[in-house]
């Protein structure tokens, strides 16, 4: 998923952008309100993260222009007014959450994982070509043909197709799929991604598991 910070302290949007790309997130950084409005506006982002006092534009003013064109995408705050009414004004002018600085990281990433949480009753599906993952279901089909996958094969499928056309690193999929606990060096992965491959049908021209040679795996239709 893709996540904008828009962010005056370098060192603050520095270590947010490091932290979020390792654990997967694709992150972009505006450092004044201004910039932050026009990327915001262009809806290429999942998740917004808002310094509340830019240069510029207040997060306050890029919340609301933004609001005007996306009603869904969340919002959080990150900020240093503590104060019960400037925390309901934050809010109301359209923000989803709100944390003060300074942070632990650890707590502003689980908030994230919160707000991109599919909503209840909602199916979330991902597709690559006639490829289609419902998490909701668990079930998984090619074209009309369902799927059977183990539990960690569709846990190892799902976690390439969120990243669909992203290089997946062999220690991130290790990290998300396994858990932390498992060797690096392992040859898991490779027995998974050729019994994915198999039980798909995937073919030279349906190549849509593709190995990046040193590096990991990509899932993409080109």
């Amino acid at each position: 998923m893709r996540l904008l910070i828009v962010e005056d302290e370098p060192g603050i949007s520095n270590f947010l952008k490091q932290g979020l790309e390792e654990e997967s997130y694709v992150v972009d950084v505006a450092e004044n309100g201004k910039n932050g409005l026009e990327l915001a506006l262009s809806g290429d982002y999942d998740l917004l993260l808002l310094d509340w006092m830019l240069p510029g534009m207040s997060g306050i003013e890029i919340c609301n222009q933004f609001r005007k064109k996306f009603t869904e995408t969340p919002i959080i705050f990150l900020t240093a007014k503590d104060t019960v009414d400037e925390t309901i004004f934050g809010l109301q002018s359209g923000a989803n959450d709100y944390i003060k600085k300074p942070f632990h990281f650890d707590e502003l990433l689980e908030r994230i994982k919160v707000q991109l949480r599919p909503k209840s009753g909602e199916h979330a599906i991902f597709t690559l070509g006639d490829i289609t993952l419902n998490t909701n279901s668990h079930k998984v089909f090619r074209g009309s043909e369902e799927i059977s996958l183990t539990q960690k094969e569709f846990a190892l499928l799902e976690y390439l197709m969120r990243h669909k056309d992203s290089v997946c690193k062999r220690s991130q999929i290790i990290k998300n799929v396994w858990d932390i606990h498992f060797d690096y060096n392992t040859s898991v992965i490779d027995v998974y991604i050729n019994a994915l491959r198999k039980k798909l049908k995937l073919s030279t021209s349906t190549n849509y598991i593709q190995t990046i040679r040193g590096i990991g795996y990509m899932a993409s239709e080109l």
